[in-house]
Formats: C-alpha cells, sequence, structure tokens
C-alpha cells in the first residue's frame, strides 16, 4: 500500500527537529453543495531543522517517531516561491 503524500504549509517550529504542517483542503457539501475547507494540523518530523515558519513542505506518512509524530518532510520549498503561485 502506498504511503499518503500532502503538501502544507508550516505554521509552528518551536520543538526540535519537529514542525507543525497545516493542510488544506478544498470539499463541497454533499448536500449544500457550499464549498468547504477543512485543515488537518500534524507534526512531522524534520531531521536538519530547516523548516520555519511560512515554507511550503511535503510530508510523507512514516512510522511512529515519538506518541505524536507520524509524518516525515520530504520536500521544502521556499516562502517566496510559495507567494508567487498563489498570485
Amino acid at each position: 500500500m502506498p504511503k499518503k503524500l500532502y503538501t502544507g504549509d508550516v505554521i509552528s517550529d518551536k520543538m526540535d527537529k519537529t514542525v507543525t504542517v497545516a493542510i488544506t483542503s478544498l470539499y463541497q457539501h454533499p448536500r449544500y453543495k457550499k464549498t468547504m475547507k477543512h485543515t488537518l494540523k500534524v507534526k512531522a518530523h524534520d531531521e536538519q531543522n530547516m523548516c520555519k515558519i511560512g515554507d511550503r513542505v511535503s510530508v510523507m506518512e512514516g512510522k511512529p517517531v515519538s506518541k505524536t509524530k507520524r509524518w516525515v518532510v520530504v520536500n521544502k520549498q521556499d516562502k517566496k516561491e510559495h507567494a508567487d503561485d498563489t498570485g
């Protein structure tokens, strides 16, 4: 079974070797057809402490590193690149 891979924004980097990533997705409500936003916050392992608040990162499912960490930072994009993507 393939591991899940998501892209999100770093919202906290206060912990050592750990970042909190907000993964936002849009979906349509089944009855009312309104576009809703769902945000999933996960803690991800960042071995080199390279991520800062506002960075766009890719996280992948991994083996448990601690009680709450189940994700690993795979790829980092700079803040500047993310700002260009959103317009």
